[in-house]
């Protein structure tokens, strides 16, 4: 029960959540045609989800190792506006963002599935695995997900995140009213 608390604690303090993309906001496929890189699937629940978190004042930032045009035009549609792509040292994009946004560890949650996620999560106040994380991620994550990457996990973090700071139903009266 005491972990739970802690738990909780923690994440009531979260105001910048940072998304991996591959494995997390998508399901890790990567659909290639001959000339390259074609599609990714995303999940319209976890649209849905940062929709929410924006709703309640949260800010939300892409840090990837790949680079795609498919994720610039998701994060666009999605209203998120700090995307950094191509990041194969995440830590040092993590350090720009945090002064860039003025904010401490301790206000982050970072999710993840893979150890390219490890040096950051290891630095946030909540890291979160989804819930086919690789082992290495999920010893690491303060929770996992009960859903996959691409399939609600990030929906759901963000959820419990904002029930946590009792903010869900304020994020969703529009819906629910």
């Amino acid at each position: 029960m005491a972990a739970q608390a802690t738990l909780e604690a923690r994440m009531k303090r979260i105001r910048l959540i940072i998304l991996d993309v591959d494995g997390v906001l998508t399901d890790g496929g990567i659909y290639m045609g001959p000339d390259g890189e074609a599609f990714k699937r995303f999940d319209i629940k976890d649209g849905a989800g940062i929709v929410l978190w924006r709703r309640a004042g949260g800010m939300t930032a892409i840090l990837t190792g790949r680079s795609s045009k498919i994720v610039e035009n998701r994060a666009k549609e999605l209203q998120i506006s700090i995307v950094r792509q191509g990041c194969t040292d995440k830590r040092a994009a993590y350090d720009e963002l945090k002064k860039e946004l003025q904010v401490t560890d301790d206000e982050i949650a970072y999710i993840g599935d893979d150890i390219i996620d490890l040096p950051v999560m290891k630095q946030v106040g909540l890291p979160i695995a989804v819930g086919d994380a690789v082992p290495e991620v999920r010893e690491t994550a303060s929770f996992a997900t009960n859903h996959t990457g691409g399939h609600g996990a990030i929906r759901e973090a963000v959820e419990r995140i904002l029930r946590a700071q009792g903010r869900f139903e304020e994020a969703a009266a529009q819906y629910l009213s």
